[in-house]
């Protein structure tokens, strides 16, 4: 996959050799200035019919640097999203990886500062901690009540609960 991102093939490189060899690989020695930085990242996987495989990510980074962000989430969507089984070995091959690097996400006053093909969204309970995130562009979310619909239902929000709205913009890399 010579064609991709840098940081896909970090990503990439982080679960071919944890799938296959249990190793947590290691940030290159010289990080491009765009990996240097701190920020938010997903990692998403899809299979070679276009299904998602898994994904995996952090609203704030967690890590020192962008590389060390995309390495930890790339492992995790590869093993450890709940919706999936672990990646095989034999399936790699056939993985397509993404990587979405967030803007600091910013409050929003509502929905009419969402645009669901520009503006990811994270939706937060007004009374608890429970919050959840939908990245933007994507295959079948084209509506702003949609997005946030979806958002709710994966931090177990109801559609009447007071929330609070947050939206971000991402750098995607294939």
């Amino acid at each position: 996959m010579s064609n991709e991102h840098p940081l896909v093939k970090l990503a990439r490189a982080a679960i071919e050799a944890y799938v296959r060899q249990g190793r947590t690989v290691d940030p290159p020695d010289e990080l491009a200035p765009e990996m240097q930085a701190q920020a938010g990242a997903f990692v998403s996987l899809h299979d070679s019919h276009g299904n998602l495989r898994g994904c995996i990510g952090t609203i704030e980074p967690r890590e020192p640097n962008l590389a060390q962000e995309v390495i930890h989430n790339a492992i995790s969507a590869a093993i450890s999203d709940p919706r999936f089984l672990p990646v095989r070995p034999d399936e790699l091959d056939d993985l397509t990886v993404k990587v979405d690097v967030l803007t600091e996400p910013e409050p929003i006053s509502g929905p009419q500062e969402l645009d669901p093909q520009r503006y990811g969204v994270i939706v937060q309970s007004a009374q608890d901690y429970r919050r959840g995130l939908l990245l933007p562009d994507l295959e079948g979310v084209d509506t702003v009540e949609y997005q946030i619909e979806i958002a709710r239902r994966k931090a177990g929000i109801g559609p009447n609960e007071p929330v609070e709205l947050y939206r971000f913009a991402v750098k995607r890399y294939t």
